[in-house]
């Protein structure tokens, strides 16, 4: 297995704001395993339940990458989007644990976590 040591450091996030490596972003994100920041596509889970507070299957395939030990998930500022049903059995079948905190403790966790780690995080609500 493939480990990834360069991951970049999540500085900052307040409602509608992160920034990472010093660089600010006014989206969600996604952090992949080689440590690329990208824009998160929401419009995968808002396709099949309206809103991107309820992460689909859809979106979760599209995030994952095989070799992945975790997926930390920051759930918004008050913590309000949630993991379907599907996107939770997805992640459990291929061994990757999922952590859900509210953004400001995913970024915490995030910053200290070590092995091969994607990063989704939700910056409003």
């Amino acid at each position: 297995m493939l480990f990834y040591n360069m991951k970049p450091t999540i500085d900052k996030t307040s409602f509608g704001s992160i920034t990472v490596d010093g660089e600010e972003y006014d989206h969600d994100i996604i952090i992949t395993l080689e440590g690329k920041v990208k824009k998160r596509k929401k419009k995968l889970s808002k396709s099949v339940f309206g809103t991107s507070h309820k992460i689909s299957l859809l979106e979760i395939e599209y995030v994952y990458q095989d070799g992945a030990e975790g997926i930390i998930i920051g759930t918004g500022q008050y913590g309000v989007a949630k993991l379907s049903k599907e996107a939770v059995q997805f992640l459990a079948e291929k061994n990757c644990r999922a952590v859900f905190r509210p953004t400001p403790e995913a970024m915490q966790g995030w910053n200290r976590a070590e092995g091969n780690r994607i990063g989704l995080f939700h910056i409003t609500c």
